[in-house]
């Protein structure tokens, strides 16, 4: 019971996740929040994060503080700590299809928690997959305003009326002094760009820029170390890129905020560590040599003031963004996110009743998509034979399928909807596909 005048007791918060981006976001989500239980479970599946890349990925946070409120936990038995626990709020912290079969384990709970999801990148096209995955949940958090409009028209495009939040990037922290730092930061991307030749073509912007001043570092930035996983397998990776790389050309493994601590400026293509560097201070260069391409994500960049090609890298010509761009892109008031807002008022709805509940249904297929669906995600901690069955005689008709969609979603794009947003196949064979999984899978 609570009492007139009577502090309300403390949500509590659990956060499930697996690769490292989204064990970050939804740790540094959840920090910015006061007064909440918080708990972070760590899904065995392909991509769970090491025990350095978890580290790393709560550094900075209450979760870092507190050791014990991280578990990791194999995946069938994720319902049945959520039914001892009796969370009010979930955040689901994955890749689309890891967010839906999530959402099927939550449908299995007798007393269903307040479901959030989010992005926990740069978001810019709003993609179909990203949303269709994750219109079961209650709210789903995105971090700007044009995101917020994009997808909430994409939504109503689609029919997928779940609610879009606004937060404040949660890992974009102002520095509390101004940095002094001499270090040229690249932040490297697994799948951006997926050339080879461009890939060959960035490194040796990178080894120009380290012999043009050796008094000063150039520091690649990678997100795993060897043998460690992410959400997306790199390759032509850069430590083999940069074998014979000068002295002072050095990988770092440190959490991006030790990166930047040093840093005169940061370079990336399109990762979102040019959001956590601007915030900082750190002036960035949008390296645009490849041209602005869905399948380099760089869309979201244009006229922001901070493209710049090899050359600018070499001369350390960095740049800070456009005024405009930047309260549109991630750098609104800090009083329009009003996420946890909408999550407090999802709780009480939920405590009325009142709360509808958006029940995951079974996929087109029926039980065998369903168990190919979950073999995709947890791989070999898949142990059931549904699931080995199903690898074998689902994934060549996906691949078609998938293949069809996305001649047909081409030919389909209505131009009024083209330029917020993108019409992109669903996601249903991501593990099979290999290219714009960059924008499609990390979202």
């Amino acid at each position: 019971m609570t009492f007139p005048g009577s502090r309300p007791p403390r949500l509590r918060v659990v956060a499930i996740g697996d690769a490292d981006s989204f064990v970050k976001w939804a740790a540094h989500l959840i920090d910015q929040v006061d007064d909440i239980s918080q708990h972070l479970l760590l899904v065995h599946t392909p991509l769970v994060v090491s025990d350095a890349q978890r580290d790393a990925a709560v550094a900075g946070t209450r979760f870092a503080d507190h050791p014990a409120s991280i578990t990791r936990i194999a995946f069938d038995d994720v319902a049945d700590w959520l039914a001892r626990d009796t969370p009010d709020v979930v955040v689901l912290a994955g890749r689309a299809p890891f967010v839906r079969l999530l959402g099927r384990e939550i449908d299995r709970l007798t007393r269903r928690p307040v479901v959030v999801s989010g992005l926990p990148g740069m978001s810019i096209p709003a993609l179909r997959g990203a949303l269709e995955y994750r219109r079961h949940c209650d709210l789903v958090v995105v971090h700007s305003h044009r995101e917020v409009t994009a997808y909430t028209r994409l939504g109503r495009a689609l029919g997928a009326t779940v609610p879009v939040g606004l937060a404040t990037f949660p890992f974009a922290k102002p520095a509390r002094v101004a940095s002094t730092g001499t270090d040229l930061v690249f932040a490297a991307q697994a799948l951006v760009p997926g050339d080879r030749a461009e890939r060959r073509r960035i490194a040796e912007v990178l080894r120009l820029a380290a012999v043009a001043d050796p008094s000063r570092r150039v520091v690649v930035k990678l997100r795993s170390r060897p043998g460690e996983v992410e959400a997306h397998q790199e390759r032509d990776g850069y430590t083999d890129l940069l074998e014979n790389a000068p002295e002072n050309l050095v990988f770092s493994f440190a959490p991006m905020a030790e990166a930047l601590a040093t840093a005169e400026g940061l370079v990336t293509v399109s990762s979102t560590a040019a959001v956590e560097a601007l915030a900082a201070g750190v002036p960035v260069i949008a390296l645009d040599d490849f041209g602005i391409r869905p399948d380099l994500l760089n869309r979201v960049f244009d006229r922001s003031g901070l493209l710049g090609g090899g050359d600018d890298v070499v001369a350390r010509r960095f740049r800070h963004p456009d005024p405009q761009w930047a309260a549109a892109n991630y750098f609104h008031d800090s009083r329009d996110s009003r996420w946890w807002e909408q999550v407090r008022a999802l709780v009480a709805q939920r405590r009325r009743g009142a709360l509808p509940v958006r029940t995951v249904p079974l996929p087109r297929g029926g039980a065998l998509h369903a168990a190919w669906h979950r073999r995709m995600v947890l791989g070999d901690a898949d142990r059931t034979p549904s699931g080995r069955i199903a690898a074998v005689l689902v994934t060549p008709a996906i691949a078609a399928l998938a293949a069809l969609k996305r001649r047909r979603s081409r030919a389909a794009v209505p131009d009024a909807l083209a330029a917020d947003f993108t019409l992109a196949p669903s996601p249903l064979a991501e593990p099979v596909r290999r290219r714009s999984e960059a924008s499609a899978s990390i979202r």
